[in-house]
C-alpha cells in the first residue's frame, strides 16, 4: 500500500518529474520521514534547553558516538575515518555560481533561461538552488526540477534558449569587459559542473504528504527527484552527481543524510559513495563538530562551504538566550570579525586534516553578492571590494568561492587564475584543537558600530525580502530604501538568509537592550541610548512608508496592497515576540500563495500559539489538505 499522497494536480502536470521510477524511489525513501521528524524534534528540544538554561555550545566528548554506525569521536579526531577522494570534475572549482533554475510565474522558455546563463557563465560549477534562493510559490520547486532535467539532457527547448542567451551574454561582455566570453556556446555548456542544493531538514515539501496527512520531508523529496531523474544522464556524460547539503546542525544529522544517500544508492544499484556532497557550514553547532560531520558523511563527503549570512543568523539564534551576546551592525561582521575568523579557521583546518587514506577535502569560500549594475563609480568601488574579498579568501586557503550572478564570474575568476593552483588541498594550517579557548573563540565579539543607520538597513531589507519571497522571488536584488535611486550604492543579490539574519539581529537589539554606539539626529538619540520598542515602532513606520512610496522598480506596485502588508505583519510579530522564532522562513512559508492579510494574521497567530505552548513549529503547507486519497 502506498505511504504517500501527492497532489493530483501536480502528478498530472509533471509526469516527466513524477515518473514511475521516481514514485517508486519516493515510496522506498518514505520510511525515513519519521527519523527526519525525530531529528527536528531533537533540534527543538536542544534549542529550548539551551535558551532556558542559558547554555553555550560545546564540543562533543571523546566517547560520544555518531549515527547508526556508532562512529567514535575519539577515533575520528585521531584520523580514523574515511571520506571521498575528489572527482576530476570537482578538482578545480575556482568559481561556483549559485541561483535557482526557474523563475516565478514564467513560461518554460523564459524560466529555463536561468539554467542557460549559469551553464554558459564560465563558472567551474553552478549550484542550482532548491532551497534559499528558489521561490516556492505554486509549482516552482517542480519547475526547477523540470528545467534541470531538460538542460542535463540537452533538450532542444533548452538548446534554443541557450543559443539566444549566449548572444546576449556576449553583448554584455563586449561592453563591460571589452571581449566576448563565449566562443562556442554548445561546447561551453559542458564546461560547468552541475550541482544541486536540496532543501534542508527543517523544511517540508509543499506537494507531498504521508498517507496519514503528516508532512513529508523536503530533503527526501529534493534528493529523490533530482538524483533519480538525472543520475543516468549525468553518468553517461561522465559527470559526477553532486549535492550541496544545507542547514546541518550536528554530526548526527549528517549521519542521517549519509543514510539517505546510501539508501538511494542501494535502491538505484549505484556504488556506495557515487553521490558526492558538499556541506554548507552555516550553523554554529556544526562548527563544533566539523571532523565528525566529515566522518559521518563518509565516502560521499567532498567539501565544506563557508559564508556570512546564514552563519551570522545561526550564531544569533543559538545564543538568543545569552543576555550579553549582541551583534553589531551586520556590515561590520565580515569574515575577519572575531567569531567569523574563528569559524573560518576551523573549517580550513578540518578540510586539511587527513582521513585514514590520506585524503583531504575541499573548502569553497563564501558568497560574493555584488552585481556590476549601477553608476560607474559605484560599480568600480564594489568590484574593487569584491576582488579584495576574493584575494583574501584565496590567500586564506579556499579552493574557490561563490558568486550570486553570472556577470561576476569573469570578474572574480582572475584571482584564482593568477594564483594558478588547481585547488588548495592539504595546505598546512595546524591541527584542530578542542580547548576552552577554541570553544569561546567561536562565540567571541569585538567592538563595532551598533547604530540606528544599521537598524534601518536591517529592517528595510528584511521587509523587502519578505515581500519578494511572498511574490516568488527568494533570490532578489535589494538595498535599503534610503539608497533607492542612488546608483552609487549597488543592489546585492540576497536570498533567504537575508531575512533570517536581519530579523535575528534586530530581535537581539530589541530584547537584550542593545546600547547605541553613536548618536542619531533623525530620532534625537544619544550615544549609549537603549534600542527600545518605541524606537523600533518608529523605525518600522518610517521604513515601511518608504517602501509604499517607492517606485515599481524597487517595490512592485501590486505588492503594496497584497504581500507587503503581510511581510510587515510577520516582521512585526517576529520582532515583538518575547520567544524568538527559530526561522523567519516558517512564517513566510505559511503564507505562500496567500494575499489576504486577515488569513495571514490567523496563520501567524496559530504559529506562535503552537510554538509558545508546545515548542513545535508548523512546517506543513496549510493550503494542501487532502480530502480524498489518490495514492502515489
Amino acid at each position: 500500500m502506498s505511504q504517500l499522497y501527492i497532489n493530483p494536480d501536480r502528478l498530472l502536470a509533471f509526469p516527466d518529474i513524477y515518473t514511475d521510477e521516481v514514485l517508486g524511489a519516493l515510496e522506498a525513501m518514505a520510511p525515513f520521514n519519521e527519523k527526519q521528524k525525530a531529528l527536528m524534534e531533537e533540534r527543538n528540544q536542544r534549542r529550548a534547553k539551551r535558551i532556558a538554561n542559558k547554555e553555550l555550545p560545546k564540543f562533543l566528548s571523546d566517547d560520544d558516538r555518531i549515527g547508526s554506525e556508532q562512529l567514535l569521536v575519539s577515533d575520528i579526531r585521531s584520523g580514523n575515518f574515511e571520506c571521498s577522494t575528489i572527482p576530476d570534475d570537482l578538482q578545480k572549482q575556482w568559481i561556483q555560481g549559485t541561483g535557482p533554475a526557474a523563475k516565478p510565474n514564467a513560461r518554460l522558455e523564459s524560466s529555463i533561461r536561468n539554467v542557460a546563463y549559469a551553464l554558459l557563465s564560465g563558472a567551474d560549477g553552478w549550484m542550482f538552488d532548491g532551497e534559499d534562493a528558489l521561490g516556492q510559490i505554486n509549482t516552482m520547486s517542480l519547475d526547477n526540477q523540470r528545467n534541470l532535467k531538460l538542460a542535463i539532457r540537452r533538450d532542444p527547448q533548452f538548446l534554443n534558449v541557450a543559443k539566444n542567451v549566449s548572444q546576449e551574454m556576449n553583448t554584455w561582455a563586449q561592453g563591460f569587459l571589452g571581449h566576448a566570453i563565449i566562443h562556442n556556446w554548445e561546447k561551453q555548456l559542458d564546461f560547468t559542473t552541475l550541482i544541486f542544493r536540496a532543501r534542508g531538514l527543517h523544511l517540508d515539501d509543499r506537494h507531498i504528504v504521508m498517507e496519514n496527512g503528516e508532512s513529508f520531508s523536503a530533503s527526501i523529496t529534493d534528493l529523490t527527484l533530482f538524483v533519480v531523474n538525472n543520475y543516468e544522464a549525468l553518468q553517461n556524460q561522465g559527470s559526477s552527481i553532486v549535492l550541496y547539503l544545507p542547514k546541518i546542525q550536528t554530526a548526527e544529522e549528517a549521519a542521517f543524510w549519509n543514510t539517505l544517500l546510501n539508501s538511494l544508492e542501494n535502491y538505484l544499484e549505484l556504488e556506495k559513495g557515487t553521490i558526492k556532497a558538499y556541506v554548507l557550514i552555516e550553523q554554529l553547532e556544526a562548527t563544533y563538530q566539523l571532523l565528525e560531520i566529515r566522518a559521518a558523511l563518509g565516502l560521499h563527503f567532498v567539501g565544506f562551504n563557508t559564508g556570512r549570512w546564514d552563519y551570522i543568523n545561526s550564531v544569533a539564534d543559538a545564543l538568543c538566550g545569552i543576555d550579553d551576546f549582541i551583534n553589531p551592525n551586520i556590515e561590520s561582521i565580515t569574515m575577519t570579525y572575531a567569531y567569523m575568523a574563528a569559524y573560518e579557521d576551523r573549517v580550513r583546518k578540518a578540510v586539511n586534516t587527513r582521513d585514514q587514506n590520506g585524503n583531504f577535502s575541499l573548502w569553497q569560500g563564501g558568497m560574493e553578492p555584488n552585481i556590476p549594475v549601477g553608476s560607474a563609480a559605484g560599480v568600480k568601488a564594489s568590484m574593487e571590494k569584491a576582488l579584495a574579498g576574493a584575494r583574501r579568501e584565496q590567500a586564506a586557503g579556499a579552493s574557490g568561492k561563490w558568486v550570486a550572478h553570472w556577470k561576476m564570474v569573469h570578474i572574480i575568476r582572475p584571482v584564482w587564475e593568477e594564483a594558478g593552483a588547481i585547488n588548495q588541498l592539504g595546505r598546512k594550517f595546524g591541527s584542530l584543537t578542542y580547548a576552552e579557548a577554541d570553544r569561546l573563540a567561536l562565540i567571541s565579539l569585538e567592538p563595532a558600530p551598533l547604530a540606528i543607520r544599521g537598524g534601518r538597513n536591517l529592517l528595510s531589507v528584511a521587509l523587502q525580502y519578505g515581500n519578494a519571497f511572498l511574490q516568488g522571488f527568494q533570490a532578489a536584488a535589494l538595498k535599503p530604501a534610503d539608497f533607492f535611486g542612488n546608483d552609487d550604492v549597488l543592489y546585492l543579490m540576497e536570498d533567504m538568509a537575508t531575512g533570517e539574519i536581519r530579523l535575528s539581529v534586530l530581535w537581539e537589539w530589541l530584547h537584550k537592550g542593545a546600547h547605541l554606539t553613536e548618536a542619531d539626529e533623525t530620532l534625537g538619540l544619544s550615544k549609549g541610548d537603549i534600542f527600545t520598542k518605541e524606537i523600533f515602532d518608529q523605525l518600522l513606520a518610517e521604513e515601511y512608508q518608504k517602501l509604499l512610496d517607492a517606485g515599481n522598480r524597487d517595490v512592485h506596485n501590486d505588492s503594496k496592497i497584497t504581500t507587503l502588508p503581510i511581510a510587515r505583519e510577520i516582521v512585526k510579530t517576529y520582532l515583538l515576540s518575547d520567544i524568538k522564532g527559530p526561522w523567519y522562513i516558517d512564517l513566510l512559508n505559511l503564507n505562500l500563495n496567500n494575499q489576504d492579510l486577515e488569513i495571514a494574521k490567523e496563520r501567524i497567530s496559530k504559529y506562535y500559539h503552537t510554538l509558545n505552548t508546545t515548542g513545535q513549529r508548523i512546517t506543513k503547507n496549510l493550503d494542501f489538505e487532502p480530502n480524498s486519497h489518490i495514492n502515489a
